[in-house]
């Protein structure tokens, strides 16, 4: 069983720390942009979702999308699956956030101060022992994949 397609994604307020919105994105289909300024260094939103364990999580890393975000060596959280709405933030070779994992929560915080109406933005960082996902950030510095290159 794949992950499943978000129909109709939402940014559940429970979990974000500021008025955010899913909207289209120049990136990839939706992205989440931010409707007030953020400040540098805040919490802006909790990825959750689905807990699985490293059996479940493969058996769903199939498909063209899946929302999967690795907490550890063990757990996995599909975001397809009770998704806070981080599930839709869009990759960046330049984010404007970076995620933290603290005590199995996995937390965005801003990079840097973020501007009202800026799309929010992670560095994916997939390993570069996975298939080549090309990327379509289109930064200044962008690597030209969501993988990390060979080190």
């Amino acid at each position: 069983m794949a992950t499943r397609v978000i129909a109709s994604p939402s940014i559940d307020p429970r979990y974000a720390n500021f008025r955010l919105e899913i909207r289209q994105s120049k990136i990839h289909q939706r992205g989440v942009y931010a409707l007030e300024p953020i400040p540098a260094r805040r919490k802006v939103i909790e990825y959750t979702g689905e807990r699985l364990n490293r059996r479940d999580a493969k058996r769903r890393d199939r498909g063209s999308v899946t929302y999967l975000f690795s907490v550890d060596d063990y757990w996995t959280l599909d975001g397809a699956v009770g998704g806070s709405g981080a599930e839709i933030i869009n990759h960046s070779c330049d984010p404007n956030l970076r995620a933290n994992v603290v005590k199995g929560h996995i937390l965005y915080f801003s990079k840097r101060a973020i501007r009202a109406g800026e799309e929010l933005t992670i560095d994916y960082r997939f390993p570069h022992t996975v298939e080549r996902v090309p990327c379509r950030c289109h930064s200044e510095n962008c690597r030209g994949t969501i993988n990390l290159k060979r080190e």
